[in-house]
C-alpha cells in the first residue's frame, strides 16, 4: 500500500481526445478567479459579500445573454439544479395536489430526477422528424394538474432548438409556468436568428451555464427567472446563518463558480463567444462531411453537434484507441465542436477511422 503524500502526483483528464463532452477547458481568466475565489462560501451570502455581489453581477450578465433586462436568480452547480429548481417552483406555487410536468421526450435527464425528488408525474411527449418539440403532442398531454410546460433551447443530443413561442403559448393558455432548458445551447444561440429566450417568448425559468459553452470553471450553472416570486416559492429560512433565508438547492457553495462564471463572461461577452460559435459551426459542418464522404449516416447539424450513425464495432474500436466518445440515445456517435475541439484532432479522430476503413474490418 502507497504512504499518504507519498504518491506521484495525479493529473486531470487531457482534452486532446474529448470529442462527447459538454464541458471544456476553462478561459485562463476563468481559472484564475476560480483559485481566488475557492475559499469562499456563496451559501452564505452575508459572511461572505464579496461572492455574494459577484453573483448579482454574473446574474445580470447571464440576463444580457437571455435577453432579459431585470433578471433574478443565482449561480448553480449546474443544468441538473437549475431544472429541478423550475420544477420546484411551478410545484410549489400551483394550487393542485397532484401535479405534472410536460415536455419533449428529448428532455436532459435531470427532468427524471426532478420528477422522483419532488414527487410530481412527468408526461413525455414525441418529437417531429427534426427531433423537436411536437407542440400538438405536448397539448394533448396537458391537463388541469399540468405546473409546468419545458422547452428545449439547444438538445444535449442533436442541437436542435423546440419552439419556444408555441409551447409557451401553450404553457399560458394551460396556466401552467413555462420554463425554458438552454443549459448548452444558450452560450451558442444569441449568435443566431432562432427564437429561444426571453425577448421571443413568455419565459418564467430558464437554464443557463456558464460551465459549458461559457468556459468557466466547474461548478457553474446558472437559473435565472422573471421575478422574485419564483425564488420566494423555493426559500427556507437558515437560522444560524448571517442571511436569514435561502432559495438555493444546494447549501454551501464555493465562490470558485461565480467568480470563473464572472471572469469568463467579463473576458468573452460577446465578442469571445460570438468566435467561439462560428469556429465550432464551421467544424461541424467540416466535419460531418467528411464522415459522409466516408459512408456514414450523418445527422446535419444545425448548430456546433454532429451526430453520427456508426456501427458498434466502429465506436468500440475508436473508445479503445482512446477517443472519449458518447452516444445519443438511437445509437449515433455524438461530437461535439466545443472550444477545445480543433481541426488537427478532428483530424487525428478520422485518420482513425480510416484506419479502420483500410483494416477491412467488418463495419
Amino acid at each position: 500500500m502507497t504512504a499518504l503524500g507519498s504518491a506521484a502526483r495525479p493529473e486531470p483528464q487531457s482534452f486532446e481526445r474529448v470529442l462527447s463532452s459538454m464541458c471544456t477547458e476553462p478561459h485562463p481568466a476563468a481559472r484564475e478567479a476560480a483559485t481566488h475565489f475557492l475559499a469562499t462560501n456563496d451559501g452564505d451570502p452575508d459572511t461572505y459579500p464579496a461572492v455574494a455581489a459577484l453573483e448579482r453581477e454574473v446574474v445580470s450578465m447571464l440576463g444580457d445573454v437571455v435577453d432579459h433586462q431585470d433578471p433574478t436568480g443565482y449561480v448553480a452547480t449546474g443544468g441538473t439544479e437549475a431544472n429541478i429548481q423550475a420544477v420546484g417552483a411551478a410545484r410549489n406555487l400551483a394550487a393542485t395536489d397532484d401535479p405534472n410536468v410536460v415536455g419533449p421526450e428529448s428532455l436532459h435527464f435531470s427532468f427524471q430526477k426532478a420528477a422522483d425528488v419532488l414527487d410530481v408525474d412527468l408526461r413525455l411527449a414525441p418529437v417531429d422528424e427534426d427531433y423537436r418539440a411536437d407542440v400538438d403532442a405536448i397539448a394533448d398531454r396537458i391537463d388541469d394538474d399540468t405546473v409546468l410546460v419545458v422547452g428545449i433551447a439547444g438538445t444535449t443530443e442533436y442541437g436542435r432548438v423546440d419552439p419556444i413561442p408555441a409551447l409557451s403559448d401553450v404553457a399560458r393558455d394551460a396556466d401552467a409556468r413555462f420554463h425554458v432548458d438552454a443549459a448548452w445551447g444558450g452560450f451558442a444561440l444569441s449568435f443566431t436568428d432562432e427564437q429561444w429566450n426571453f425577448a421571443h417568448a413568455d419565459i418564467d425559468t430558464m437554464t443557463i451555464d456558464p460551465h459549458k459553452l461559457g468556459q468557466a470553471a466547474i461548478p457553474a450553472g446558472g437559473f435565472i427567472a422573471t421575478d422574485e416570486r419564483t425564488l420566494d416559492a423555493l426559500a427556507v429560512d437558515t437560522p444560524y446563518l448571517e442571511s436569514t433565508g435561502q432559495a438555493t438547492l444546494t447549501g454551501t457553495r464555493s465562490g470558485a463558480g461565480v467568480a470563473s462564471a464572472h471572469a469568463a463572461l467579463s473576458a468573452q461577452w460577446p465578442d469571445g463567444y460570438r468566435e467561439n460559435y462560428e469556429t465550432g459551426m464551421n467544424l461541424a459542418t467540416w466535419f460531418a462531411e467528411e464522415m459522409r464522404v466516408r459512408g456514414y449516416d450523418v445527422v446535419s447539424p444545425h448548430h456546433p453537434i454532429v451526430a453520427v450513425d456508426i456501427p458498434t464495432g466502429d465506436f468500440e474500436a475508436l473508445t479503445e484507441a482512446g477517443w472519449r466518445l458518447a452516444r445519443t440515445s438511437a445509437g449515433e456517435l455524438r461530437v461535439l465542436m466545443m472550444p477545445h475541439v480543433t481541426r488537427d484532432s478532428l483530424a487525428g479522430f478520422l485518420a482513425d477511422v480510416d484506419d479502420l476503413a483500410s483494416s477491412g474490418e467488418e463495419r
